[in-house]
This record gives structure tokens, sequence and C-alpha cells, in this order.
């Protein structure tokens, strides 16, 4: 393929913006390994990206998605080879180096991990950052002891990739899982279908101030930060584990050290971005194993093309879409 569309971000003065552009190998960044793009994900990240109401990309210009999953043409790295099968999630990719949006990659091969047995293209693109992200808070949760008779999970912000993901995976492995979101009436079918056992309206909840409240939680999940994050030191039980992936509510976090030298509760940051390449190819192996989602079909709730990605990427920064949003590429499975 000689030349190739993608989504393109420019910055024009403090200023950014995207669009659909033709261009050609030349254009893309350094890396040892091409890949012909099948599908990508979108994530809040890309939202962020592509609408400019973040500051995702490093540098200019970048083709945006953190995401891609597709078919090796041609390797300087001896682990690859063309007609490889191959993914990549983070690593850099759409932020400093060019990203999935895009219908050719190039990326280093330190980033490029081989389509586990059991998973399809498409499917590691349902699951994509969200859900490698959440994979990574329970291999995280799990190592620092939570196991189900603690109690249930909070999950919050569970309309999202990450939730939503968080929820299948959580109570695939045996933990009651409750779903605390601000769209509880809309949305109550579709996070029971992907596991919750109750859904917990967070605009009627009684967060309370004082430095421990009651202990109603074996461990969390928080994707909100902020205040959500700081109700959920307080009201986790002893020895319980929250995992800190997201600042959708705000990036702060007003607490005291009381849950955790009293509860002996940890509060454990997922950062899935520079993830160890061990636990990386480690937690794609569960994933296509013992970990496998079982509600893929319902997390996904829109397949998309590379022209409609702008307008997807606008409504979810209004908060208008639930679940997850795959692009289809060259779409092979």
């Amino acid at each position: 393929m000689s030349s190739f569309k993608a989504i393109r971000v420019h910055q024009v003065e403090r200023a950014t913006h995207s669009q659909l552009e033709t261009l050609t190998l030349n254009d893309l960044s350094a890396g040892e390994v091409v890949i012909r793009v099948a599908w990508s994900g979108l994530n809040y990240k890309d939202a962020l990206a592509v609408s400019g109401k973040g500051r995702i990309i490093k540098s200019f210009p970048r083709n945006a998605g953190i995401d891609l999953s597709g078919e090796v043409v041609s390797s300087d790295a001896a682990d690859f080879k063309p007609g490889d099968k191959v993914l990549v999630t983070g690593c850099g990719i759409g932020e400093s180096l060019d990203g999935g949006l895009s219908e050719m990659a190039r990326v280093p091969a330190s980033a490029v991990v081989k389509l586990p047995a059991g998973l399809s293209l498409r499917e590691v693109m349902v699951i994509g950052t969200a859900g490698f992200t959440a994979a990574l808070a329970l291999k995280r949760m799990r190592d620092n002891h939570q196991h189900p008779d603690m109690g249930p999970i909070l999950v919050s912000g569970p309309t999202g990739g990450v939730g939503g993901v968080a929820l299948d995976l959580f109570s695939g492995q045996g933990f009651e899982v409750h779903a605390l979101t601000g769209k509880a009436e809309a949305q109550a079918d579709y996070l029971k279908a992907l596991g919750a056992h109750t859904v917990v309206d967070r605009l009627t909840l009684e967060m309370g101030n004082k430095p421990l409240e009651s202990a109603l939680w074996g461990g969390a999940v928080d994707n909100l930060g902020g205040p959500t994050l700081g109700y959920l030191t307080r009201t986790v039980k002893p020895w319980g584990n929250i995992a800190t992936i997201g600042l959708a509510q705000a990036h702060t976090l007003d607490t005291t050290v009381m849950p955790f030298i009293l509860r002996g509760v940890s509060l454990l940051g997922i950062h899935s971005v520079e993830c160890p390449r061990p636990w990386r190819e480690w937690i794609w192996q569960q994933l296509a194993g013992p970990w496998k989602l079982r509600h893929l079909d319902t997390l996904v709730r829109r397949e998309i093309t590379l022209d409609q990605v702008k307008e997807t990427c606008d409504q979810q920064i209004a908060g208008a879409l639930v679940g997850r949003t795959v692009v289809k590429l060259s779409g092979q499975l």
C-alpha cells in the first residue's frame, strides 16, 4: 500500500485540530515493525486527542489512536515476520508515536504483542487499552491479596470502557461486583448484563465526610478520582485494595492517612501505557484464556470507519456514549 488514510492531528499555534489525511510510510514515526491495521478502538484519550479537548499528543503532527491490531507487513525485528497477527496497546502510540487510527502503522518492536490464540483481531480491539487496563487492575489487586471473600468490588464509571470490562472481568473471576454510576436509571440493564450484582446511583449516594465511614466494599476499581476516590478510601474494608485508574471527575484526592494505617487499605496506581513487557504478554494470555470476557458482544456498542471517528469522539467527550467503539480499517478477523 503506497498511500493510506489516517486521522492526523496537527498543532496550530496553541490549538490542535485533526483531519482525515492521505499519507505514506515516510510520514510515520520510526519503528522496526510495519503493520497493516485491521482494527482500532476509541478510548477517552483518543477522543481528547482528536477533538482537541486534551493535550494527549506529545509532538506534532501525529496519527491518533492508542490501540491497533493487524498483520505484519515487514519487520526488522527477529521476533516478528510478515503475516504475523499482532496487537499494540499503549506504549506511546497515539501520543509520542504515530498511532492506530490509520490504515498502516510503524511501531517499535518492543510495543508489539503477538495475537494470543483464542482471540481475533477484532476481539482484542473490543478489549483494547480499556480492557487491558482493567485486567492490570485485577492483576495488581490479586497480587496484593484481594479475594472474593473480602466483599464486593465497587466499580465507578462502569458505563465507560474500563469500567464495563471491569464488571465482566471481576464478576467472571468470582467477585461480587457493584456498579457506581450517575446513569443508574438509564443503564441498569446494560450494567447488569455485564455482571453487575447491584447498580448504585452516584447522584443519590451519601458519601459522608468523616475520616472513616462504615466499611462497605471489599475493594474498588475507580475511574473518577476526586470526591468519589476520597469516598472509597473511607469506605473500603480492612486490607482491601483500590485500583485508581482515571480522573473523569477530578485529578485531586482529599482524604486522610487513617484508612491506610487503621484499616490497611492499599491504593494501587494503574499505569498501563508503560506496563512491563512480561506483565503485558502475561495479561493478554490471561485475557485469551482463564480471564476471557464473557460479554464481548455486549461491550461493543458500535463499529465505525475512519471517516466517522471525529464525530464519534465528539459524542464521547459529551458523555453521550456507553461501552466500547471499534474502528474497522482493513477489518480482517
